[in-house]
């Protein structure tokens, strides 16, 4: 689909689950990477899932980086903001619960789901980060009291630095997030064991069974 703002895929609920999932890949995936996991996750559940526009070597991303682990700050910013203007058109155009609505970022997305929550906060209430860190130190402090953060880490993940993720924890509790940072030890790659934690995460936080 190419309305709002972002090609996206949007799966209606079935009127059992009142949850949505914003479902934001990894570099390389698309609007369609996600939806499996999505399914597993909240069985029911509607899922809205906007593909990255920027391109790195071909490769769909949310963001640029200048290299491994270092962002373009400012198209971070641009991007962010872009982004969250579509969570906000989306919830107006498919008529999505705010209050029901789960991020479920991967990798990079996370990484813009991570800064949505400090650039715009609001727009997301309750997000599921994958293989995150702190993408960039916001300006003003922001206000994230009621916000529900689920993350999982993976204490060999070669491409994501432990002290990145702990610090992205620590800024979102200090703004008053309500975070959960499990650590398993793996890589960069998702397990069932991540798909698991976040089952019992959405249940337990978005009191929906």
């Amino acid at each position: 689909m190419n309305e709002l703002n972002f090609i996206h895929r949007f799966v209606d609920g079935d009127g059992n689950n009142p949850l949505t999932l914003l479902l934001l890949h990894g570099t390389g995936g698309d609007e369609d990477s996600l939806l499996d996991l999505g399914g597993q996750l909240a069985t029911g559940a509607a899922l809205l899932s906007p593909r990255g526009k920027v391109l790195e070597n071909g490769y769909p991303r949310f963001f640029r980086r200048l290299a491994e682990g270092v962002f373009d700050i400012e198209d971070l910013k641009a991007r962010t903001h872009e982004l969250a203007d579509f969570i906000d058109q989306a919830v107006e155009n498919y008529h999505i619960d705010r209050s029901k609505l789960v991020a479920v970022g991967y990798s990079n997305g996370a990484n813009i789901a991570a800064s949505t929550l400090l650039l715009r906060p609001g727009v997301i209430p309750n997000a599921i980060l994958f293989r995150s860190m702190l993408p960039l130190e916001p300006e003003t402090p922001p206000q994230l009291t009621g916000t529900q953060v689920l993350m999982t880490g993976g204490r060999f993940d070669n491409m994501i630095p432990a002290a990145l993720t702990e610090q992205l924890a620590t800024l979102l509790k200090d703004a008053g997030a309500d975070v959960v940072l499990d650590w398993q030890q793996i890589d960069h790659r998702l397990t069932m064991h991540d798909v698991e934690t976040a089952q019992k995460w959405i249940v337990e936080k978005t009191a929906v069974k």
